[in-house]
């Protein structure tokens, strides 16, 4: 195996300094129209990822995927998180035997979302941490 004749070995310079350059003056795109002056967007409220997170796994253990399985710890839920994922998941499933899947899972995003705003978006810990002294 011999080295790359001189005219590929200039090429090959010469297309990687190009696409360094290219990727090194990219600039962010201009901001919207009226925009002037706007901040970082807001990050989501204690509720909202609450309601995310916990409808996401119920709906996931309602349509038994291959994640659902996976125990509260591994899914990211507190225990206060976990309690509203069991029950939104026992309501899913009375609801799936009566109306159908489709009416389950529609139930599960109200459920949970009432159930997160009555909470607050609880985020309580596993109950093994030990306050600060």
């Amino acid at each position: 195996m011999g080295t790359m004749p001189r005219t590929a070995r200039y090429a090959a310079h010469t297309l990687l300094a190009a696409l360094a350059l290219t990727a090194c003056s990219c600039s962010a795109p201009p901001p919207a129209a009226g925009s002037a002056g706007a901040s970082s967007p807001t990050p989501a409220s204690p509720v909202q990822v609450c309601t995310s997170l916990v409808s996401y796994w119920a709906k996931e253990t309602l349509l038994g995927t291959k994640w659902s399985g996976l125990d509260w710890e591994q899914k990211g839920l507190s225990n206060d998180q976990y309690a509203i994922h069991e029950d939104a998941v026992a309501a899913g499933r009375a609801e799936e035997r009566t109306a159908g899947r489709d009416k389950a899972l529609e139930l599960i995003d109200r459920f949970v979302a009432r159930r997160c705003a009555e909470q607050a978006g609880p985020a309580g810990g596993s109950g093994t941490r030990r306050p600060p002294v």
